[in-house]
């Protein structure tokens, strides 16, 4: 009998609850007694919605207060050396000090998981790492589900995935210590076949990806060790097919393999001979990426091959992938145009899809039929809508040209015009873009979208926040300045809320990272820009000060991957008109009188391929369209980029590609470490390598800032370098910005200074 299993759901509640909790508990305004009973109504609340739905195998331990990835490493005792002095806290303050640093340790890093915008803490492990069972949060959540009658599939990170996902700072090859971690794997799960965990399912992304020899010989040494522990193993992997790895994966001695076939569907072929009938196979046939409604009628097709080759008996139908990276629930967007609301499904509504292709393969019913009818009248209706297609942006888009993503002169032409023009001293200080959205600007935005405040008292608002932040900026010796962004609820949401194109949700709300959520729009349509969107704010904010002020946009290809990108013509095409949207704003500004502007794009990276032969066709059309918002103006108007938290060593060609004139990157989490990538690749344009961590509470000092800048300058020479925070400033509170800022423009004229001497 074909079963219905999910891999994960959305920890954070339909109303963000956890993220609330936490920040209360942050705060001091909630006990840890609270947050703990808040963690565990949102695991029983989810748990029941699963058995409701009718799925069959319910996951566990993909409940956290922060990241998954920070949860295996403190149930594995890989808990950095800083931290000793909390190794008998409560294993939720030690998790959180981890994630956010303290006064006398910093943050541990913090990275894309493979190419998703949700983020993950980075392991760190060393050559004389010891790894014990220190938290066994697992095994307690699998009890906590069977005290409530409810079976779960407990889901750990896998040990090679683990390892090769953690860092050394001391040179050690993390895979050299899969013999110290196995041990503790085994430990673990006696443990849960002991609670009565009669599978686990333990995640091995790497699978996705190209595997050096090494990590191929680690798997089948891991799997080896552990094939005779109970319980039974569900080996899974997402976001990508598994390719030349598939007869890797369906040779280990594991019990199940997971397989996302919406990524990889060329597997299921193979698949169908490779894995022994003896095995359970699990078939990743709904999109855990992303929001589109499933057509069941064509992906029961599917199933109903791998049913007629294996029969049915060993078979699983799943989404592709956790579904983490999905909203809750769509029966909350009460709001959300109803056309476009019935080609949907958020997390609830696609385990409803698992449920009924699980009952379809085993014979009909009405209310299946109906089920799988509706679905496909959904897709027909989506597929044939007049509202998805604009020929005049369709036109617009065949007409592009190489010269159009061209600037007038080289970079090195181009600076002298900009130095010229703006006079900046060596060191120039800035900040990424936005400033805090303090409890007064959420009230404010809250009150004018309930129709409490009207435009003009709402517009007063925001003019008096943007003076307050150019005067404090001013104050503070700041070079070039930012207007704060206090008009935009989100770098995304506020440009797709002025494209046509786009839609909304009210709920929609994704896990980006700890309590950080994100409400991605929805791109169902050809996108273009029908009037000017940040214009206004920034020749105000420009009137304010003879210091330059940045415009500030979001590059095309972050609009792209942080949103819900349709799925009926290529990415490629989306991200190209709405690098036309940007294009046109770009030379507003310019028309306008900005000087300099900031087209961010921390998404790059994000968006790259899992394989490295799909790579290089990402990276030249990504490469071109932000190359063609960007490439209007004239030289001696100075176009900025930012990027964060990734690893850029592969990618170097592609961020010089872009030809922007300053590029600010994320560097303090590593102690500038990203900066040898820009040093061997002999990055030719001027960069801002992060001095401040804005994602810790924690303040550095100045002396803290220059010693990052003199490390950074041995890779970087002086004359190019940018002092800058790691990224924006929305989510940090006005007294630790004024702080560190001060800090940051005391340590670039201390620099000054050592240089003029």
């Amino acid at each position: 009998m074909v079963r219905s299993a999910n891999l994960g759901f959305p920890r954070i509640g339909a109303r963000r609850e956890l993220k609330h909790a936490v920040e209360a508990y942050w705060k001091g305004e909630c006990s840890a007694d609270r947050l703990k009973a808040i963690g565990a109504e949102l695991r029983t609340r989810h748990w029941q919605l699963q058995q409701d739905a009718g799925i069959d195998v319910i996951p566990s331990n993909d409940f956290s207060f922060y990241d998954q990835m920070l949860d295996m490493a403190v149930t594995l005792g890989a808990v950095p050396p800083r931290f000793a002095a909390l190794a008998d806290a409560d294993p939720l303050d030690l998790r959180f000090a981890m994630a956010r640093g303290t006064d006398d340790a910093p943050a541990m890093e913090m990275t894309k998981w493979f190419d998703t915008n949700y983020h993950y803490i980075v392991p760190e492990v060393s050559a004389d790492q010891r790894f014990e069972l220190r938290d066994p949060k697992p095994v307690a959540e699998v009890r906590e589900a069977r005290a409530l009658g409810i079976q779960t599939r407990p889901v750990l990170i896998g040990p090679i995935t683990f390892l090769m996902l953690s860092k050394a700072q001391d040179g050690t090859a993390p895979l050299s210590l899969l013999g110290r971690l196995l041990p503790i794997y085994r430990q673990l799960l006696n443990r849960l076949a002991d609670e009565g965990a009669e599978w686990v399912q333990v995640d091995e992304p790497v699978l996705a990806l190209d595997l050096p020899a090494s990590a191929q010989d680690a798997l089948r040494t891991a799997y080896a060790a552990l094939a005779d522990e109970r319980p039974a193993l569900m080996l899974t992997s997402y976001f990508e097919g598994l390719g030349d790895n598939l007869a890797l994966a369906a040779g280990l001695p594991v019990a199940g393999l997971h397989l996302d076939l919406v990524r990889g569907a060329q597997d299921l072929t193979p698949a169908l001979t490779l894995v022994d009938r003896d095995r359970v196979l699990s078939l990743g046939l709904i999109d855990g990426r992303n929001i589109w409604r499933a057509n069941l009628r064509d992906t029961l097709k599917t199933l109903q091959v791998a049913i007629a080759a294996r029969g049915p008996e060993r078979l699983q139908v799943a989404p592709s992938c956790s579904l983490l990276h999905c909203p809750v629930d769509l029966t909350r967007e009460t709001e959300l145009d109803a056309e476009l609301r019935g080609w949907l499904a958020f997390a609830k509504q696609k385990l409803e899809e698992v449920a009924v292709l699980a009952r379809a393969a085993h014979g009909t019913s009405t209310a299946i039929e109906d089920a799988l009818d509706d679905a496909h009248m959904a897709a027909t209706r989506r597929r044939t809508s007049a509202r998805t297609h604009d020929r005049a942006v369709a036109d617009r888009l065949a007409s592009v040209q190489t010269r159009d993503m061209e600037r007038r002169s080289p970079f090195a032409e181009r600076r002298v015009k900009q130095q010229a023009r703006f006079d900046l001293p060596p060191f120039p200080t800035t900040t990424i873009g936005s400033f805090p959205q303090t409890r007064e600007v959420r009230k404010a935005r809250a009150a004018h979208r309930r129709g409490d405040m009207d435009d003009a008292a709402y517009e007063a608002f925001l003019k008096a926040e943007t003076e307050r932040t150019i005067r404090a900026q001013e104050d503070l010796g700041l070079d070039v300045l930012v207007h704060g962004e206090f008009e935009r609820n989100d770098m995304v949401e506020y440009f797709g809320e002025q494209l046509n194109g786009f839609a909304f949700t009210r709920a929609g709300w994704v896990q980006s990272y700890g309590t950080r959520c994100v409400k991605p729009p929805i791109i169902y349509g050809d996108v273009s820009r029908p009037a000017p969107m940040t214009v206004a704010w920034s020749r105000y904010a420009q009137s304010l000060t003879d210091r330059p002020v940045k415009g500030m946009l979001t590059g095309p290809v972050t609009i792209l991957q942080w949103s819900f990108v349709r799925d009926d013509q290529p990415r490629s095409a989306t991200c190209f008109q709405i690098a036309l949207a940007i294009r046109d704003e770009v030379a507003d500004l310019e028309a306008a009188g900005i000087g300099m502007i900031q087209i961010d794009e921390p998404a790059l990276r994000e968006g790259l391929p899992l394989r490295t032969a799909d790579r290089a066709a990402y990276l030249d059309w990504a490469v071109d369209a932000f190359r063609l918002a960007a490439a209007p103006v004239a030289d001696a108007t100075q176009i900025h980029t930012h990027m964060c938290y990734a690893e850029f060593n592969d990618i170097m060609d592609a961020i010089a590609g872009l030809d922007a004139d300053v590029i600010s990157i994320e560097t303090s989490r590593s102690h500038m470490a990203l900066l040898d990538a820009f040093a061997v690749f002999a990055y030719p344009n001027d960069i801002g390598p992060g001095v401040w961590d804005i994602h810790s509470p924690r303040v550095p000092s100045s002396d803290e800032m220059v010693a990052l800048l003199t490390k950074a300058s041995a890779a970087i020479p002086r004359d190019r370098l940018w002092v800058n925070p790691d990224c924006g400033l929305k989510t940090r509170a006005w007294p630790e910005v004024a702080a560190a800022l001060k800090a940051m423009v005391s340590a670039a004229r201390s620099l000054r200074h050592a240089k003029a001497a």
